[in-house]
């Protein structure tokens, strides 16, 4: 019984060491794709076509259909997919 017991401590502990490492790389690509939208923004990259198609589907007031183009479009996580969309909701709004 001590046995399992132990096992099961160190098995949740494994599990989060790996969850929070996983959250850690999460927030790195987060910040790596604001820093590399900041910097486009300063050297002139012009946008892609999909963003104005998603402006306009946000505008519309679709933005299920523009969480699922951008995701198209970039290859994101839903997750991702949705806070970019939010944060462009804000912009837009403002």
């Amino acid at each position: 019984m001590d046995n399992n017991f132990i096992w099961i401590i160190i098995g949740a502990l494994l599990l989060s060491t790996i969850l929070s490492s996983i959250n850690q790389l999460q927030n790195d690509v987060k910040r790596t794709n604001e820093i590399l939208i900041r910097i486009a923004k300063q050297i002139g990259v012009p946008e892609t076509s999909v963003d104005d198609e998603i402006e306009s589907l946000i505008l519309e007031g679709k933005k299920i259909k523009a969480i699922k183009v951008y995701r198209q479009s970039t290859r994101s996580g839903l997750k991702e997919a949705k806070e970019h969309i939010d944060l462009l909701c804000e912009k837009l709004k403002s």
